[in-house]
């Protein structure tokens, strides 16, 4: 079942719920944005969905993945602290400022800075989330076609 996160009390019941994804990870992502070219090769040229879907994996219980789902995505920025090394997440934030909601992979980034954030970093209209029970390890979890 899907839970929004809508006000500064939901940030703060859902970023204490997970630890603000302290020992997590990135696993997978999905994007859906609207467009695409059909059978007769005419294009659907609109982004209309801007859907991101986020699979965060932790080392904790309850919940161990977690689906996060950013509607009207603005922008994201997929920059891994080190690509050739680690990409464990030691902390996250969650705010809200002018009407969009963020996500980076930093616990030290406020809405003065947010904008600035040099790692991973989502922006979007809307975000909610769902536990995920039954996918934990290397698996994928969005199939794809093989």
């Amino acid at each position: 079942m899907w839970k929004g996160i809508k006000t500064n009390d939901d940030i703060k019941s859902f970023m204490d719920l997970v630890c603000y994804f302290h020992d997590g990870c990135i696993k997978e992502m999905h994007y859906l944005s609207g467009a695409y070219v059909g059978e007769g090769l005419g294009m659907y040229p609109l982004n209309d969905k801007r859907i991101l879907k986020v699979i965060i994996q932790r080392q904790f219980d309850n919940p161990s993945m977690v689906e996060l789902e950013f509607s009207g995505l603005q922008y994201m920025n997929l920059n891994p602290v080190d690509p050739t090394y680690t990409c464990e997440i030691l902390g996250s934030t969650i705010l809200e400022k002018d009407g969009f909601i963020y996500w980076c992979d930093d616990d030290s980034v406020d809405a003065a800075s947010i904008e600035n954030y040099d790692g991973t970093l989502i922006c979007a209209e809307k975000l909610r989330w769902r536990p995920v029970e039954g996918h934990m390890g290397k698996d994928n979890y969005y199939i794809v076609n093989e």
